[in-house]
């Protein structure tokens, strides 16, 4: 495709070494990067993004499946801020599949975040009626992602969030010993404390939540 032909080709005349290297080792080596400061990636990709409006709209599940599964970092962010701007509003049911694929692909913290919230929660939004069965299914999941997925993609739900379910899902990894899903318990509790800092300080108060988990939750409340 013309348009990943030459963002690549972009991408790749502004390559960094030094920042490559230092970018990598930060995301703990999982993948390679062209070394692109995330301010000069945006120019760059908003300038291709308006060439190739038509091609975009088009084909935009094609064009974000075929970045995501590229090597360097940089295109996978390219890939979710597509998804985010082309499919809000215009979601299809059976996107469920598609969203999943880009969770569990190339999966670290910084992209299962932005996807659970921006896309897994808007297509939520969208389909509420798939909710419950969404997020139970990624909840049992033997796949970290899909889990961390489940607890974050309320975040941004304020008045909207269903805590009965985010509470149950809580429970349900509270016992986990890994620093992802403990971090993602607090932080969905913490986001939803905004909207409801009293019904979140008696969960946590009264819950098994690991101390990691209770410590990210009530951060920002007056235990008074």
């Amino acid at each position: 495709m013309a348009f990943i032909l030459e963002l690549e080709t972009r991408f790749k005349e502004k390559t960094n070494t030094v920042n490559a290297v230092a970018m990598a080792k930060y995301m703990k080596n999982h993948f390679a990067f062209y070394g692109i400061k995330t301010t000069e990636r945006r120019l760059i990709f908003k300038n291709i993004l308006k060439k190739y409006k038509e091609e975009i709209k088009s084909n935009t599940r094609d064009i974000v499946l075929k970045l995501y599964n590229k090597e360097q970092r940089e295109l996978h962010y390219c890939a979710i801020e597509i998804a985010i701007k082309e499919l809000k509003g215009n979601y299809k049911k059976e996107d469920i599949q598609f969203i999943e694929k880009l969770i569990v692909r190339n999966s670290w913290w910084d992209s299962v975040d932005t996807i659970s919230k921006y896309i897994l929660g808007q297509y939520l939004i969208e389909y509420p009626e798939k909710t419950t069965e969404v997020i139970n299914r990624f909840s049992n999941s033997n796949n970290l992602w899909l889990n961390r997925s489940a607890i974050l993609c309320q975040l941004g739900y304020k008045e909207k969030t269903d805590f009965d379910l985010l509470k149950s899902i809580c429970i349900q990894h509270q016992n986990s010993t890994e620093f992802f899903i403990q971090k993602a318990i607090g932080w969905s509790l913490r986001e939803y404390a905004k909207t409801n800092p009293k019904i979140v300080l008696n969960f946590v108060l009264t819950s098994n939540l690991k101390p990691l988990s209770k410590k990210e939750a009530i951060k920002n409340l007056s235990l008074a």
